[in-house]
């Protein structure tokens, strides 16, 4: 359920940009955030996504990528303000969300599907009274990994003999059953990231853009909180874009990518898409 099914062109504040994603294979999408949240959510996107590829593996190496980013992941929430930071995105979602509700052209149905879905996600981080990842804090064996993890090739063999141990030795089945009850300890938070990046990157259209000789500077609307910068690009498209940018403006340079030699900035003009998420 996104939020382009219920979101109508008439309010201008949401679009569709289901014909974008759908050219996805034929565009690359760079994103740059605004804020320090949505920084932080980027990159525990990053990381869940990790997870997720390495444990549809069942080698050696797919269990420790996992376990690698299990670890990041770990790092990430290290900082004890992030738990009430995603519920203060939480609800600001529904109380923008719930703002649609008498808007004409809105369905209905699907607003109160994903204001429902918001909510349990919602309560579900505020029953779990516990710091994020405390268990896994709490287990001796990724400790003792974690403290490895640190040094350049610390993680072999080794170093640590019960690490080993435990890839080699242990079924296949009953690794994966670990790493995914592991795993399970972010579930609230995952579904909480994915909702709230889902719903920004969906609340506005691309639209057409041109930088002049490589170069797009855009002003921001003081009243409106642009919280993600996003920019597409045909994929057979030699540049680059490097972006830039604060509360009240940004700037996007496209660089020829060149992996032997300094980038260099375009020279001619550069048309691209543009999208400026303010949900």
């Amino acid at each position: 359920m996104v939020a382009s099914q219920y979101i109508v062109m008439e309010n201008r504040q949401f679009a569709n940009t289901s014909t974008y994603l759908n050219t996805v294979t034929d565009h690359i999408i760079y994103e740059q955030p605004l804020n320090e949240r949505i920084r932080t959510f980027l990159r525990l996107e990053f990381l869940f996504s990790r997870v997720e590829n390495a444990m549809r593996g069942n080698s050696e190496q797919h269990n420790r990528d996992a376990i690698d980013n299990l670890i990041n992941i770990l790092s990430v929430f290290e900082r004890s303000d992030l738990k009430s930071e995603i519920i203060k995105e939480l609800e600001r979602l529904i109380t923008a969300l719930s703002a649609l509700e008498n808007s004409p052209g809105v369905d209905s149905r699907a607003l109160e599907a994903l204001l429902s879905e918001l909510d349990q996600v919602l309560d579900s981080l505020h029953l779990n009274k516990s710091a994020i990842g405390q268990p896994l804090r709490d287990n001796d064996f990724l400790y003792s990994i974690r403290q490895r993890s640190s040094i350049p090739g610390g993680t072999c063999d080794f170093d640590l003999p019960s690490y080993h141990f435990w890839l080699q030795h242990t079924d296949n089945e009953v690794r994966q059953q670990q790493l995914l009850t592991w795993f399970e300890q972010f579930s609230n938070v995952n579904a909480a990231i994915k909702t709230t990046l889902r719903l920004i990157r969906d609340s506005t259209h691309f639209s057409p853009a041109s930088a002049v000789s490589g170069f797009y500077q855009h002003t921001l609307d003081s009243q409106q909180a642009i919280q993600l910068i996003r920019i597409q690009i045909p994929r057979q498209l030699t540049y680059y874009p490097e972006i830039s940018g604060g509360k009240h403006r940004f700037t996007v340079r496209f660089m020829h990518f060149n992996i032997n030699n300094r980038a260099q900035q375009a020279s001619e003009d550069i048309h691209f898409a543009l999208s400026c998420c303010l949900m």
